[in-house]
């Protein structure tokens, strides 16, 4: 398959001064004597995205993505390595860029064209889609000064997408106005897709990367921490940031190195009966047995239960009770008491896990391993039966007049 944007050994770096000259005598005076370091903001990055591909690039804040696709989109140049693109790139990145505020929109709209790289005769082509797709029509011979924040992204955007672009870059841009607009965009991205483009592809929300990206990096601190599979990118980003307890895991998964290890556990009622159906107001006790083979000193036990759609309903573990554990070894019993449950008929699970407190590393997790079941107790409708007294008072006495 043939290669859209091929990116080599690339390293980006920036100085930072540690004093700024304030006028122009300080910097004659100080020009040699100017102290800065350098911040290498990528390190040695190479990938190659294939034409055709949704490629996505995800990582904290300062790690770097942001400055590798403005690299791609010829911004910014590499201070190491090379970076070859095949085709025209649009780039979603700062919408807007280049417009002039003393303008009207429809000045604007040829101006961002060409700089983009349409020719006028193209940009007078697409020009009424432009403006039909930014909903600008009664506004697009206004200054763009007078333009709320939405309507200048929007009019990027329009600009942007109507580039007939071969590459596209989008970096966090698709949140610009309201729902019916950002529907519009994704659903212009998607057009793109089915179309063959190729997309490289920023953001934040890790979880909108499996569906729409074929593949995916991750970049953490300037460096490339992982490639390939969405998925497996994705588990590599959440482990790196939050630790193993928050890697996703499917109904049933066990895992862990299991120092401490989930021996047995129970689900009792308040009198201390083994039971697998409660019913809303009941209180509820999870008993978790523990194993631990040696001494260890950095323990979380905590559970977290679920609905049928998969919703958290409530997490907890024993340091947000207040109940730390100092250390484990050998045989534990830890015990939770959930009292009064709220929850209306169905089916729910329960995960439990045992971890370190920073979350990091797991001992032993069982994923909605343990299920249970509600039964109706109210005529009351909804997710949560929360008990509700009603009174009906005659505040006063209605007069009718006799005819």
């Amino acid at each position: 398959m043939a290669t859209a944007v091929s990116i080599e050994n690339v390293s980006k770096t920036f100085r930072v001064y540690h004093e700024r000259a304030n006028s122009l005598k300080e910097r004659i005076v100080n020009r040699r004597r100017a102290e800065y370091e350098e911040f290498w903001a990528l390190r040695d990055i190479s990938i190659d995205v294939s034409t055709g591909q949704t490629f996505g690039l995800v990582g904290p804040n300062g790690s770097g993505k942001s400055t590798l696709l403005k690299m791609i989109g010829g911004i910014i140049l590499p201070s190491e390595g090379r970076i070859t693109t095949h085709g025209r790139i649009a780039s979603l990145l700062e919408l807007g860029a280049g417009f002039h505020p003393d303008l009207t929109g429809r000045e604007n709209v040829f101006l961002n064209a060409s700089i983009l790289g349409l020719s006028r005769k193209e940009t007078e082509r697409n020009f009424d889609d432009i403006v039909a797709f930014a909903e600008l029509e009664e506004f697009i011979d206004m200054q763009v000064r007078h333009y709320s924040s939405g309507m200048y992204v929007r009019l990027g955007f329009a600009v942007a997408i109507h580039v007939d672009p071969q590459i596209l870059l989008v970096d966090e841009v698709l949140s610009v106005g309201d729902e019916a607009f950002q529907r519009k965009c994704i659903d212009r991205i998607r057009s793109f897709q089915r179309q063959g483009r190729t997309i490289v592809f920023v953001t934040h929300a890790a979880d909108s990367v499996p569906k729409i990206c074929n593949a995916a990096a991750f970049i953490f601190k300037g460096h490339l921490a992982a490639i390939g599979d969405p998925s497996e990118v994705i588990r590599a980003y959440r482990k790196q940031l939050y630790g193993e307890a928050h890697l996703e895991a499917v109904p049933g998964e066990e895992r862990g190195d299991k120092q401490i290890r989930i021996d047995r556990v129970r689900i009792r009622d308040g009198a201390g009966t083994d039971r697998s159906v409660f019913h809303s107001g009941d209180d509820m006790h999870i008993e978790v047995e523990l194993d631990a083979t040696r001494r260890i000193d950095d323990v979380m036990v905590g559970i977290a239960l679920y609905d049928e759609a998969d919703t958290l309903l409530i997490g907890t573990n024993t340091d947000l009770e207040e109940r730390p554990i100092d250390h484990m070894q050998g045989r534990y019993r830890v015990s939770f008491a959930c009292r009064n449950l709220p929850m209306q008929e169905g089916r729910y699970t329960i995960t439990i896990g045992v971890t370190t407190r920073d979350h990091r590393h797991v001992y032993h997790w069982m994923e909605k391993a343990f299920p249970f079941r509600c039964d109706r107790s109210s005529l009351a409708v909804g997710a949560l039966a929360i008990p509700v007294t009603v009174n009906v008072e005659q505040l006063s006495e209605q007069h009718v007049a006799e005819g």
